[in-house]
């Protein structure tokens, strides 16, 4: 027990902590996660004072690096716009290689992220961030106003037709989940410059860097993420196909451009017992999976991704609840997705695959059979993600990969 006088070991009578403690915080947690690594993007997470455009949030919820703060929902529930979590916002200032007096566009506004791009790109800079939602742009020119950013432009429109009479520009950063990249994006790009998207390919999101040549946009990296979905023209939801629907133990796949399913002879399969294969194969606790899962939507056809709430987990309906979702082989009346168990090395576990239905088996060790080809020939490899116009020949793509075909673009993912 403490006795000195005027002191206490109550941690909640502890001071708050500063707005530049939060922000210095926030900072040195980045650089430790390898999210910020430019000192100029370090430099702008010290500065902006992000709490200010979500007033009614906890401030020292809006400094930490995982917390994406919700400022809009739709009639259903699904959240539509947000400021995103800093550690995002961070990897995609990265992924854009800024440099002063650059000359931005910002799709998809909410006031943090157009500051920082402000602060990387300097006074001799512009940034221009547009939304289709007047609600969201007025809170942004409210923030932007506040704290003094007098190089950005806040514009109210369908961005899906970029910002013509202020390009072109050296960047443009998107911070909307896109499944398509229209051609005013590209055409508004200088040649060389940098295209910064969360692109949805078969289901799968990954903020890709893009390099505009010419018509075509070649992958300069990408990074697993979350958004909310994109609105207006270019408006293109996952669907979801519901297998069980008891209250908090809801089961569905997420299909983008996948086969219609038989959701209830995949119902009835859920139901029976789980066939499990096992590869061999084995990934460090901090290892990512992202790169597996890209290969294996590369190399198989019918790949949705099968999302649970925990309490399906818990009941042992399903191995695993990713929020994301988990890539997962359907075929009929039957399918599998990937999982994991541990091993006997500490936190190392081996990937797998779990099966229901007739051919629940035979799926599975198709699933394992992939996680294998992986492990052997490209588990150190980067996937190459192009994109050119809809409309492209054939003979102008690459002859392996997979090709996702879009309204304006064909998208292509190759491997070394």
């Amino acid at each position: 027990m403490n006795d000195v006088p005027g002191m206490t070991t109550d941690s909640a009578a502890q001071p708050a902590p500063s707005e530049q403690q939060l922000r210095d915080a926030l900072a040195r947690k980045l650089i430790e996660s390898g999210a910020a690594r430019s000192p100029r993007v370090v430099e702008a997470v010290r500065t902006v004072r992000r709490h200010l455009a979500t007033p009614d949030a906890d401030m020292a919820l809006t400094y930490e690096p995982e917390v994406a703060t919700v400022t809009k929902t739709d009639s259903d529930g699904v959240d539509i716009s947000s400021v995103s979590a800093p550690r995002v916002q961070a990897m995609q200032l990265e992924q854009a290689e800024l440099a002063p007096g650059h000359t931005v566009l910002e799709i998809g506004s909410g006031g943090p992220n157009a500051a920082y791009l402000a602060e990387v790109v300097g006074a001799g800079g512009r940034v221009v961030t547009v939304d289709i939602d007047a609600e969201v742009t007025d809170r942004a020119a409210r923030f932007l106003e506040a704290t003094g950013y007098r190089n950005v432009t806040v514009l109210t429109a369908d961005a899906e037709n970029g910002a013509p009479e202020h390009g072109p520009f050296d960047r443009i950063v998107v911070t909307v989940q896109a499944a398509d990249i229209p051609p005013a994006w590209r055409d508004q790009l200088k040649d060389g410059g940098r295209l910064v998207v969360p692109l949805r390919m078969r289901g799968l999101t990954r903020t890709v860097a893009f390099v505009r040549d010419g018509d075509t946009l070649v992958s300069d990296g990408f990074e697993l993420c979350g958004f909310v979905p994109m609105q207006g023209i270019g408006e293109n939801r996952v669907r979801l196909a519901v297998l069980h629907d008891v209250a908090g133990e809801e089961i569905a796949l997420r299909l983008d451009g996948h086969s219609e399913p038989d959701t209830a002879a995949l119902a009835s399969a859920l139901m029976l017992p789980q066939e499990k294969a096992w590869s061999g194969v084995t990934l460090g606790g901090e290892e990512s999976n992202e790169h597996l899962d890209l290969w294996l939507t590369t190399a198989l056809d019918n790949l949705p991704l099968l999302a649970a709430k925990p309490r399906a987990r818990d009941h042992g309906l399903v191995a695993s609840a990713s929020p994301l979702g988990i890539p997962t082989l359907v075929d009929g009346d039957s399918f599998a997705y990937r999982t994991v168990r541990a091993t006997g090395e500490e936190d190392r576990y081996e990937l797998g695959a779990i099966g229901h239905g007739p051919r629940g088996r035979q799926l599975a060790e198709r699933l394992v059979e992939e996680i294998r080809v992986w492990d052997r020939g490209h588990r150190g490899d980067r996937a190459r993600i192009t994109v050119r116009p809809a409309g492209t020949p054939d003979d102008r793509l690459p002859a392996d990969g997979r090709v996702i075909e879009r309204r304006h673009s064909r998208v292509t993912i190759t491997w070394p």
